[in-house]
């Protein structure tokens, strides 16, 4: 089984909410098994026109999807949770993107692994380093050594407890 990290974002109705039922769907998908999950936290919105606060968590997951077949159960949690694409970094009431999916690197139109801002985005670094602190880029650096710049940590905050995992 391969192991990725998915991202986790909501910034419309019940953000807590969204997250939680992001993280029941994917549990619920064939060959996924969401493993942990992070702790909430709550971010600026980076990017984008003016929009409300995000909560952000990272969950571990395990599967035998190939990374577009994961990529395909993320973007059907999304539509059953009523995402709709209409302003680029616009406000959501979901998105569930892969952070990193075992070692591998893919560089596509439709799917990007590691996720192309992840070393950028505190509201993705610091919960995935909560989830595995050694975690490691397939080019071989280590996570924990990104450069975050000093306002991405400071917009990124500590909300709640991990989500729900199911069993």
């Amino acid at each position: 089984m391969a192991t990725a990290f998915l991202g986790l974002g909501s910034n419309l109705g019940d953000r807590l909410a969204n997250l939680q039922a992001a993280v029941r769907l994917l549990a619920a998908a064939t060959d996924v098994v969401v493993a942990a999950s992070s702790r909430v936290w709550e971010s600026d919105a980076v990017g984008g026109p003016p929009q409300p606060d995000y909560l952000n968590a990272v969950i571990e997951v395990r599967t035998t999807l190939s990374p577009w077949e994961l990529l395909a159960a993320c973007r059907r949690v999304e539509v059953d949770l009523g995402r709709v694409r209409e302003v680029r970094w616009g406000p959501r009431t979901i998105d569930v993107d892969v952070l990193l999916f075992d070692d591998l690197t893919i560089d596509k139109e439709d799917l990007a692994v590691p996720h192309p801002r992840l070393t950028e985005r505190a509201f993705a670094v610091l919960p995935l380093l909560e989830l595995d602190p050694d975690a490691t880029l397939p080019d071989g650096s280590r996570l924990v050594d990104a450069r975050l710049a000093p306002d991405a940590v400071s917009r990124a905050r500590p909300f709640a407890s991990p989500l729900e995992v199911p069993r």
